[in-house]
């Protein structure tokens, strides 16, 4: 805010302001969402967006700013930063079931030990598999891996397809963040700017 203060640009400034409303906003919906095994995934996808991929694109929007750029271009800009904000929270969500504890640089299962639904279990609860429900119950009850282990966790994500699909979801989320930059001409930025998909979709941690 202080380096924005210095353009003198009251669309930065309000841009700045307006995100992080949005930023403060998405926590206070995640939090009082916890536990909630009614949370769909339209309601985790727009917490996501405020909490992330806001910010993602508001910082490509000031670039477009700064730059002078048309609406037309900063609306692209603005798109492309939204969808990889949404592709970098999706990974993250399978990260939390897929990566190592050394990997990851903390306790793997973390947000479901937290009561927090991400998109796999969202997608486990929503297959009507029984089983797995049992299993999230469990371990959002506990606040903890006592009677069900990750692994169990894992297993059934897998089994019922919430892995699979919750990872076409963030392919997709890549790939129109990869789209939006096609309103820009070639250049040495824009691919750049389009490897960083492909790297958030394939980091481990």
């Amino acid at each position: 805010m202080a380096m924005a203060l210095t353009q003198e640009n009251l669309g930065i400034l309000r841009l700045l302001s307006d995100v992080t409303l949005r930023m403060i906003e998405g926590q206070v919906l995640e939090i009082e969402g916890e536990a909630n095994l009614a949370v769909r995934e339209a309601q985790h996808i727009d917490i996501m967006r405020r909490k992330t991929a806001d910010l993602f694109s508001a910082c490509m929007r000031i670039g477009a700013k700064l730059a002078n750029a048309s609406e037309a271009d900063e609306k692209a800009a603005g798109d492309y930063g939204l969808a990889l904000g949404l592709a970098f929270q999706m990974k993250d969500d399978l990260l939390d079931f897929t990566a190592t504890e050394s990997k990851l640089g903390k306790p793997v299962g973390l947000d479901l030990r937290e009561g927090k639904l991400t998109l796999p279990v969202i997608y486990m609860l929503e297959g009507g598999d029984a089983d797995a429900r049992a299993k999230v119950e469990a371990v959002v009850e506990d606040r903890g891996f006592a009677r069900v282990s990750h692994e169990e966790i894992v297993a059934a994500a897998r089994r019922t397809g919430a892995l699979a699909r919750a990872e076409e979801v963030a392919i997709a989320q890549a790939e129109a963040a990869r789209r939006a930059l096609s309103a820009f001409p070639k250049s040495r930025e824009r691919d750049a700017l389009l490897a960083l998909p492909d790297f958030i979709l394939a980091r481990d941690h």
